[in-house]
């Protein structure tokens, strides 16, 4: 699920050093701000592809690292990658084979924009609520999320839930974001397992 951004010097940018997308410096930004992915994490990222933020995650943390996308992503050393969807059970049960518990789930991803909002909102609403029932499967006590979302009417309701599974939670817009977007990211600190949720589909 890579990024919908056109090809303007963000883009260029990216390309001149490495990088699959643009989106590699929204992740490097909010590591900047908030260290949120510590050097011997455990990484699963939901909705990889093309993999620019397993390239980023890749040079902060000697741990393990798991992308998961619907499209294949090309090989990175070091990574081990899985085409699937991340809502299927048997998909997290392939990446908890691997990793188990798991330090962070990040996840950039985003559905098609059809261009209405309230549909699109709804979307990309239920892409997170999947994301956050993954991660609150898979991640070990204390541990973080990072998650795309959309402001919007849906939007406080979604932070509400996420608000009631760790103890801190920060809303943050990052520096490549282009300006007038609603696009935002939900910075989730330390899980509390409120219930036994890693028996949860």
């Amino acid at each position: 699920m890579g990024s919908q951004w056109s090809r303007d010097s963000a883009y260029t940018k990216a390309t001149s050093e490495g990088y699959r997308s643009r989106a590699s410096y929204k992740l490097l930004d909010i590591q900047a701000k908030f260290g949120i992915i510590r050097p011997t994490d455990s990484v699963i990222d939901l909705g990889s592809a093309p993999g620019s933020w397993l390239q980023v995650l890749r040079n902060i943390t000697e741990g393990v690292i798991i992308g998961i996308d619907l499209n294949p992503i090309a090989p990175l050393q070091g990574v081990t990658t899985i085409t699937g969807d991340f809502t299927n059970p048997l998909i997290r049960a392939e990446a908890q084979r691997i990793i188990d518990p798991v330090s962070i789930v990040t996840c950039d991803a985003s559905p098609k924009i059809s261009g209405k909002k309230s549909y699109d909102q709804a979307r990309i609403i239920d892409l997170n609520e999947e994301a956050l029932r993954f991660a609150r499967v898979v991640l070990k006590q204390g541990g973080n999320f990072v998650v795309k979302t959309f402001q919007g009417e849906l939007f406080n309701d979604f932070l509400a839930e996420v608000r009631a599974n760790f103890y801190s939670v920060r809303i943050y817009s990052t520096k490549a974001t282009r300006k007038g977007s609603t696009e935002t990211y939900i910075i989730a600190r330390n899980y509390i397992h409120t219930r036994d949720d890693r028996e949860a589909d």
